[in-house]
């Protein structure tokens, strides 16, 4: 475990294993904890780097602030320039996911390959109104109600049905956690970051190889979000994974790190056939 300051607030990090450098980034209600389960397939040949953005897991919080994107891009160059990485492969998913596209437009030379999950180029009408509707239910401190809100949205209705006794385990894990005030504001800041989000006139600018995956039973992200940004990354690959949503790396955790990894590790990015 490791840390690094910002402006004398605190960043939370893991650095594990060696080769090639993988940045994973976190999703809005992730920390670097969320990622357990695939830590050791990662390890294996790779070097592991795991953060927390500001509000998140055990990187400083920012009450009393408000703040954008921004804030996160710059949290994660810092962390470049700790760590001395001259380039490292970035995978993100959804808010991990914008941070990663507006990162590989600011900073396209630090970028070997981006990987993108459930990633949108911009904030639109739905998702502003679903995010605002998590921080309704946030206000009300009641973790049952931000539950119901917040979680099952995030899962494709079959795997919810299917893992009843996986869900009811993670709600009496999640319930308490979203009954705290604390957590609760963090939340809000975090969804009130993503308002402004737009880079939609920028994928362009993208050097970086692309691989973007959708989830077809995503209803945050929906796949027309993926196919939008696809069709503007210059040197992009887009894939579906069928009977999966918002949560793909849960839903699909092996064909998660198949992709990641195969991706990344791959020598060559042009074939003669």
């Amino acid at each position: 475990m490791s840390h690094f300051w910002i402006n004398q607030k605190q960043v939370f990090f893991e650095d594990e294993g060696s080769g090639k450098p993988i940045i994973l980034l976190n999703g809005i209600m992730m920390s670097t904890r969320s990622w357990a389960p695939f830590v050791d397939s990662f390890k294996v040949n790779n070097r592991l780097i795991r953060v927390d953005f500001f509000d998140q897991g055990q990187t400083d919080k920012l009450i009393g602030e408000t703040y954008t994107h921004q804030i996160q891009v710059d949290l994660l160059k810092s962390l470049f320039d700790h760590l001395k990485l001259e380039q490292a492969s970035i995978v993100g998913i959804s808010y991990g996911g914008e941070i990663a596209i507006q990162f590989a437009i600011q900073h396209p030379k630090l970028v070997d390959r981006l990987v993108l999950f459930n990633t949108a180029a911009y904030t639109n009408p739905w998702l502003k109104d679903i995010g605002r509707a998590w921080m309704a239910a946030g206000k009300t401190r009641n973790g049952e109600a931000y539950y119901n809100t917040a979680i099952p949205v995030i899962y494709s209705p079959g795997f919810y049905e299917k893992n009843q006794e996986w869900m009811q385990n993670r709600k009496k894990i999640l319930v308490p956690v979203f009954s705290n005030a604390l957590f609760l504001d963090q939340m809000e800041r975090l969804t009130l970051s993503s308002e402004s989000y737009d880079v939609k006139e920028k994928l362009h600018e993208i050097k970086a190889e692309t691989l973007i995956i959708s989830a077809e039973d995503d209803y945050l992200t929906p796949v027309e979000n993926q196919a939008y940004v696809a069709k503007r990354i210059p040197n992009s690959h887009w894939i579906k994974i069928p009977n999966a949503g918002h949560a793909s790396m849960y839903e699909k955790p092996l064909l998660f790190t198949t992709l990641c990894l195969g991706f990344i590790n791959a020598k060559d990015t042009k074939y003669t056939i």
